[in-house]
């Protein structure tokens, strides 16, 4: 492999999480700098921040040295992905495992959005301070500058095994179901912020018994303005009555006030009022980046239609993808069918994989998305909102006051499960168990803190070791359900047409 290696920092569109990185991201190319020169390479750094895709083409379609990104925040993946499809020189992926900004998270996401397209790449990680002192670190790393690829483990990855007669039994009926009528899914616009990864469109949709119907998400604009007041103040009464808990103008939030509130139940029933219209199943819900600056976020009103207790509601959820990702949208609808089936109640978790660390040994993953969760995974009451708090969310993202629907989740088993676009064009569905983990207080609150106290936190075991994770899992999303439906859903997605992978240790 050629000696010099070029460093690159993809980076958010938006000015400000780039500059809250900008420590990070200086001393996490110091220490890549410092381990690549000790192995005897000649790094340089492409300046500043890839912020469009344009300027990925521009700086890095031009470099056939091995190229190395640098992922401590947020970035989108066409910030990298547009500059290096259809070449061939060696990609790394390198972060600094922090949970301060989603820079795991950006990583998955771009991993998984250049293996959709065929795209080559290694991935990278440590939180060691000097990372030449990280000897497993410095071994993968001299090997991706000899080999131009690391190569990690794969044992915890299979096929889905045995399923029991009971299980493919259940499956058999939702598959009848969606035979029946397939599920439609209203697309409130594409997916968000370069997520490349968490869209299939109606080639693919097709094949598994799903359609999709695209909205203009600026329709809301208009829509929200129709909603009767006295609609709005019914919806405003039910979620304080059903135990919600708002913190307004709470410290660094004094703009975040019941009125923002109500403007967020105002998109809820119009979204609410689309859903009908189009006779839709379930709702992928792009926000952002084009409502940023029109409408309060989204987030308030996806915890609500992702909960079984919901104003205007019937008792049932209406499974709600955040940021239009159809890689969540999908199994978490599937997986709503198959609780349903299975007389359980039917709510998915909708979380980012953000952060992780060990705790009574065992490594636990922080799931923590903006605040598209479900009201159950606080309560496990489908009759009650107890449980949900209702932050600002963080003004540098948001600039419209509006709240998350956060809290902590309750322990216990879950299965979850991600579905992807492989480099054949295969749809993949990665399944796994796992556990739901009470940490003690102060360690909960540190790990929150330590990411975004806002979001709604759940602690899990994954059921297989961090490094799969890592090396190997494609989504910067992951669905999660409390119950074991693991063989109903691997029976159901291989009899959609699903390749199966499973992610244990066992």
């Amino acid at each position: 492999m050629p000696n010099r290696v070029a460093i690159f920092w993809p980076g958010d569109y938006r000015a400000q999480p780039n500059e809250w990185a900008l420590a990070q991201s200086r001393a996490t190319t110091d220490q890549l700098v410092a381990a690549l020169r000790k192995l005897g390479r000649t790094p340089y750094v492409v300046e500043g921040y890839l912020t469009r895709p344009d300027e990925a083409i521009s700086k890095l379609g031009s470099i056939d040295d091995p190229l190395i990104g640098v992922f401590v925040h947020w970035t989108y993946a066409p910030h990298t992905v547009d500059g290096v499809v259809e070449k061939d020189n060696p990609l790394l992926l390198a972060s600094n495992f922090s949970g301060t900004w989603p820079g795991l998270v950006a990583l998955l996401n771009t991993g998984a959005s250049l293996e959709s397209v065929g795209r080559m790449a290694s991935r990278i990680w440590t939180d060691a301070p000097d990372w030449t002192a990280d000897a497993r670190v410095m071994e993968r790393l001299d090997e991706w500058c000899t080999t131009g690829r690391i190569l990690y483990p794969a044992h915890e990855i299979r096929g889905a095994g045995a399923i029991t007669a009971d299980a493919v039994a259940i499956a058999a009926g939702v598959l009848d179901e969606i035979r029946r009528r397939r599920v439609l899914a209203l697309m409130l616009g594409d997916t968000s912020m370069g997520m490349i990864n968490g869209y299939f469109g109606p080639r693919l949709l097709y094949r598994i018994g799903f359609s999709e119907h695209k909205v203009d998400q600026a329709w809301l604009i208009d829509r929200t303005r129709s909603v009767a007041d006295d609609r709005v103040e019914d919806a405003f009464r039910f979620v304080q009555d059903r135990g919600v808990s708002f913190h307004w103008q709470d410290a660094d939030a004094a703009d975040f006030t019941p009125d923002s509130t109500r403007a967020q139940l105002r998109s809820y029933l119009a979204v609410l009022d689309l859903l009908a219209e189009f006779r839709a199943d379930c709702l992928g819900w792009q926000y952002q980046l084009g409502l940023l600056k029109l409408l309060p976020p989204s987030d308030f009103a996806e915890g609500l239609l992702n909960s079984h207790t919901r104003p205007e509601g019937d008792g049932q959820v209406v499974i709600t993808s955040t940021e239009a990702d159809q890689g969540n949208l999908v199994p978490m609808e599937l997986m709503k069918r198959v609780l349903l089936a299975k007389g359980l109640p039917a709510a998915v978790m909708f979380h980012d994989v953000r952060w992780g660390a060990r705790h009574d040994g065992r490594f636990l993953w922080v799931l923590l998305n903006s605040g598209s969760c479900s009201a159950y995974a606080f309560n496990h009451d489908v009759t009650s909102l107890a449980g949900v708090h209702s932050y600002r969310q963080p003004a540098g993202y948001f600039p419209v006051p509006g709240g998350t629907f956060a809290g902590v989740s309750r322990p216990g088993p879950i299965t979850w499960a991600r579905c992807w676009l492989d480099r054949t064009g295969q749809l993949v569905m990665d399944l796994g168990r796992g556990e739901s983990v009470a940490l003690p207080d102060e360690v909960r609150e540190a790990w929150w803190r330590g990411t975004t106290r806002q979001w709604p936190f759940m602690a899990a075991d994954l059921g297989c070791s961090m490094e799969t994770i890592m090396a190997h899992y494609m989504s910067n999303h992951i669905a999660v359900a409390y119950g074991d439906i693991f063989g109903e859903l691997a029976a159901l997605a291989q009899s959609l047409g699903f390749k199966v992978r499973v992610l244990s240790s066992v």
